[in-house]
């Protein structure tokens, strides 16, 4: 539904000013021009003015004063998305939560923390270190819970961990109107009412900004080891991951990267990998023996399928510099090809299907004539391509895109395993949800029928 905005004027301005102070509002160029874009390739779009409350309550009256006004509002984070998710489309206000970053909360007998959405999951793991405890999602970008949350971020130890939506338990959440609503509990058993929590959850701001969170937490594994295991082929990398799955082993991440991808690793990242097809795992138990036979059955695949390397690492700062490699990964990526853009897919599949998507992308890549970097979260069936571009190959790097997300699809997959819908992924919407687009878009209508929140996301 389009709907016609209305500018942020000198009065709009003195309204704010009255609802959070002047120090917590800038429409300084430098400031809406570090919060006009996020680290995907999509143009930046500049705000019209960057607000930073400093409580949840500021927060639920700026959103209320906005739908008042039809002033856009769109929420901000850290800005480390790749899909456009916190770029203000349509000016307005850019609400950031940067001045929110407070642990209010650490329940550690019952094994969770409540935090502001401003609170940078990485913080949030230094502090609970001490404690033994830790919170297992891990995007790689210094991310804020709360951008975590709206887009259901991930990260390799999903595999075993889950999503942010499978380790929340409560949210609060400021609504369009004003309202400020809890939904959730910190019981870990719920079944009282509609499952309101995990409708915001995902949902990219587009429904309601989250202001806080009751996450679940886990006891820091007592032994862990990271293993890398290379192979000269891609299909024996790919098999081994299905092999593995389906051994009863238990991976706490289960990775698949390039030997193109693991070359630029070694010259970026000054790693000195085995150049060749290359999955990452880490394996974690709480008794050393249990790890040890776990080892010794994935060695046992790995080297029946021919892996060309296999090591094992119980050595933290040794794990601590792989894992460094493989987060950083796409950062590499962009410093390696410095001249260009970089289109980012995250399609994901039924883990039987993982060889299947394997052979669309490289069949497609030589369709389409382009060059691209494959590596993915392998062992929950999600696959990445960095696919580097510019004025003179961008018709081909789409088309192969589209037929990649339309092949997953076909598979019983999604357009987007964790990165979320943004700007990149609204064109599949129709084709992944048919007849439910309609029902999503009727609650987005019921909760922000002024479409102020994050408008130009989600809905084709």
């Amino acid at each position: 539904m389009k709907k016609l905005y209305q500018p942020v004027t000198a009065a709009v301005l003195n309204e704010l000013v009255a609802l959070v102070g002047a120090e917590n509002l800038s429409t300084s160029e430098t400031d809406r021009g570090q919060r006009a874009f996020d680290v995907s390739s999509h143009a930046p779009h500049l705000s019209e003015v960057v607000v930073w409350p400093q409580t949840a309550a500021q927060i639920a009256a700026v959103l209320k004063y906005a739908n008042e006004q039809l002033i856009p509002v769109t929420a901000w984070g850290a800005g480390t998305s790749v899909e456009g998710n916190p770029i203000p489309l349509f000016g307005g206000i850019l609400l950031s939560t940067e001045k929110m970053p407070h642990t209010i909360q650490i329940h550690a007998d019952d094994l969770q923390v409540t935090v502001e959405a401003g609170k940078k999951y990485k913080d949030l793991n230094q502090e609970l270190e001490p404690l033994g405890l830790f919170f297992p999602p891990d995007p790689g970008g210094d991310a804020t819970i709360g951008g975590m949350l709206a887009n259901n971020a991930a990260g390799p130890k999903a595999v075993k961990y889950g999503a942010c939506k499978d380790n929340v338990l409560r949210c609060q959440v400021a609504l369009a109107d004003g309202r400020l609503i809890q939904v959730g509990s910190r019981s870990i058993k719920q079944s009282s009412g509609y499952d309101l929590l995990h409708l915001f959850v995902g949902s990219e701001g587009t429904l309601g900004v989250i202001t806080e969170a009751t996450l679940k937490l886990l006891p820091l594994p007592k032994f862990a080891s990271a293993v890398v295991a290379s192979f000269d082929s891609v299909d024996a990398a790919v098999q081994a991951v299905v092999k593995i799955k389906s051994s009863g082993l238990d991976p706490a991440a289960l990775e698949f990267i390039d030997a193109q991808t693991i070359d630029l690793i070694n010259q970026v990242g000054g790693l000195s990998l085995d150049q060749n097809h290359t999955l990452f795992m880490e394996f974690h138990a709480t008794h050393e023996a249990t790890l040890q036979l776990g080892l010794e059955k994935v060695k046992g695949i790995c080297t029946d399928l021919g892996a060309q390397t296999f090591t094992a690492t119980t050595d933290p700062a040794e794990r601590k510099q792989l894992w460094f490699g493989r987060h950083h990964a796409y950062d590499y990526a962009q410093q390696w090809y410095a001249d260009k853009k970089l289109l980012t897919l995250d399609a994901a599949i039924p883990i039987s299907h993982y060889p299947e998507i394997v052979t669309q992308i490289e069949q497609g890549l030589v369709k389409h004539q382009v060059s691209g970097h494959m590596l993915g979260h392998a062992g929950d069936g999600n696959m990445h391509v960095l696919l580097p571009y510019d004025d003179s190959n961008y018709d081909r790097a789409v088309a192969f895109h589209r037929e990649l997300i339309e092949r997953a699809l076909e598979l019983g997959g999604t357009a987007t395993g964790e990165h979320g819908v943004g700007i990149g992924k609204i064109g599949y919407m129709r084709q992944e949800h048919g007849p439910a687009l309609d029902v999503m878009r009727s609650i987005k209508e019921t909760l922000d029928p002024n479409y102020i929140l994050n408008p130009g996301k989600i809905f084709p």
